[in-house]
C-alpha cells in the first residue's frame, strides 16, 4: 500500500486539519482554502490513489472504507492521533466515512458537495468501463460543465483543475467511481457521527443537488447547512471567498472552544470549569460557550503575552471595576499561573495609583482572603 501524496502547511504543534479532493481532482483544490486555515490549524492536503502525484497501483482501493484507511494510515505516519477534517464530493465521503466509524479521531468535519449516496451504482460502472478502454481526457473536456456553473469564466486555478483530471490515473480513476458506486451511507450511519459538522452545497450543484447537503445535515447529529450561490460541484474553487469564510467560522470556532475550554481548566482550575460546566443551562449554554471561545480560546491563547501578565493585566482590570468574585478567582489563576504572593501584591500596590485607594482597599482584602485560603491548603 502506497503512502497518499500529501503537503504541509501550518504550525505542526497546532490542531491538524485534513483536506480530501473529489474525484479527477488534486490537492491543488484547495489552493485558495489552505493559506487561511493554515493561519490556526496544521493543515495536510492529500493526492486520492493515482490523482495528482500520489502514484498509481496495480490494484488501487475500490471502495470509501478503503480509501480511508489510506487517510488514516497518512495521519498515523504523520502522528496525527486527531483531526478534523474537509472534503470535497468523494473526499467528503471519505470524511463521512472516517467521522462515522472512527469518531474517536474526528474532531470536526466540513462535507461541501457531498453525499450520503452518489446516485445509482450503473452510470458509475459505466464511466469506470469508459475510462479504462478510452482514458480520461473525453472527461477532462466535459469536466467544466459538470464542475462549474454555465457562466463560470475559466480562471487559472480552474483552468488548472482541468489539467489534473487529464493526468489522473485511468485504472486509479476507474477504482475510484467503483467506490462511490458502492458508497452509502445509511441515516443510523451517519448518526454515528459526533464531530460537529458544517455541511456545504453549491445551489447550482447537478452532481449533488442541495437536497442531498439538507439530507446529510438532517441525518447528522448538530450540523448545520450552508448553500452557497454561484457554485456547482467544485464550490472551493469557483466561490472561493465564500467557502474559505464559512469553514474558517466552522474550524476556527470549534478549534477556539477546544483550546479554550484546555486554557480555561488550565488557568482557573479544574474543578471550577467542572462546576460551572455541570451548572449550565439552556438559558446561560450561549453565555458559557461565548466565554469559553472568546475570552480564553482567542485571547488567552494569543501569543503576544505570556499567562504571567494577562494574570497582572485582568487583576488590574478586576479592581478597577470593583468585581469581587470575579476578583477572588482570578488571584487564585495569577498564583497558578506563577506570580507570587509579593508579586500580587505590586500589582494592587500600582493599581491603587491608577483605579483610587478604596478599590485597591477592597481589591487587598479579597486577595489576603484568598492567599490565605491557599495557603491552608497546601499545609493540609
Amino acid at each position: 500500500m502506497s503512502l497518499l501524496h500529501h503537503t504541509t502547511e501550518g504550525r505542526p504543534e497546532a490542531p491538524a486539519l485534513i483536506l480530501g479532493p473529489s474525484l479527477g481532482t488534486a490537492l491543488r483544490l484547495w489552493d485558495a482554502q489552505a493559506p487561511a486555515l493554515a493561519r490556526r490549524h496544521h493543515v495536510i492536503r492529500y493526492d486520492l490513489p493515482g490523482h495528482g502525484a500520489s502514484p498509481a497501483e496495480a490494484d488501487p482501493p475500490r471502495t470509501v472504507a478503503a480509501l480511508a484507511a489510506r487517510v488514516l494510515a497518512l495521519a498515523d505516519v504523520l502522528a496525527v492521533e486527531r483531526f478534523a477534517y474537509a472534503g470535497v464530493s468523494l473526499g467528503g465521503a471519505i470524511g463521512a466515512h472516517l467521522a462515522a466509524h472512527h469518531p474517536d479521531r474526528v474532531t470536526s468535519l466540513a462535507l461541501v458537495c457531498a453525499s450520503a449516496d452518489f446516485g445509482a451504482p450503473e452510470p458509475w460502472h459505466a464511466r469506470a468501463a469508459r475510462v479504462r478502454s478510452e482514458g480520461v481526457d473525453r472527461l477532462a473536456e466535459t469536466a467544466p460543465a459538470r464542475w462549474f456553473t454555465p457562466g463560470h469564466t475559466p480562471t487559472e486555478a480552474t483552468r488548472a483543475l482541468v489539467t489534473d483530471q487529464r493526468a489522473a490515473d485511468p485504472e486509479a480513476y476507474a477504482a475510484c467511481c467503483e467506490a462511490i458506486a458502492a458508497y452509502h451511507l445509511d441515516e443510523e450511519t451517519l448518526a454515528r457521527v459526533t464531530a460537529p459538522t458544517l455541511v456545504l452545497a453549491g445551489r447550482q450543484d447537478t452532481a449533488t443537488p442541495p437536497a442531498h447537503a439538507r439530507h446529510l445535515a438532517d441525518a447528522v447529529p448538530h450540523a448545520s447547512l450552508t448553500e452557497i450561490d454561484g457554485a456547482a460541484h467544485l464550490a472551493p474553487a469557483e466561490q472561493p471567498d465564500r467557502v474559505t469564510t464559512a469553514l474558517l467560522d466552522h474550524f476556527d470556532s470549534t478549534t477556539a472552544h477546544r483550546e479554550g475550554l484546555a486554557a480555561r481548566r488550565d488557568v482557573l482550575g479544574a474543578e471550577h470549569v467542572d462546576r460551572a460546566t455541570a451548572a449550565t443551562t439552556a438559558f446561560t449554554a450561549p453565555f458559557q460557550d461565548f466565554i469559553t471561545r472568546y475570552a480564553w480560546g482567542e485571547i488567552w491563547t494569543r501569543p503576544g503575552l505570556d499567562r504571567r501578565t494577562r494574570s497582572c493585566v485582568t487583576l488590574t482590570a478586576l479592581v478597577a471595576r470593583g468585581h469581587h468574585e470575579e476578583l477572588a478567582l482570578h488571584v487564585r489563576a495569577a498564583v497558578t499561573n506563577g506570580l507570587t504572593p509579593e508579586e500580587i501584591g505590586e500589582v494592587l500596590l500600582q493599581s491603587a495609583v491608577y483605579c483610587g485607594v478604596p478599590a485597591a482597599n477592597s481589591a487587598f482584602a479579597v486577595a489576603a482572603r484568598v492567599l490565605a485560603e491557599l495557603d491552608k491548603e497546601d499545609r493540609r
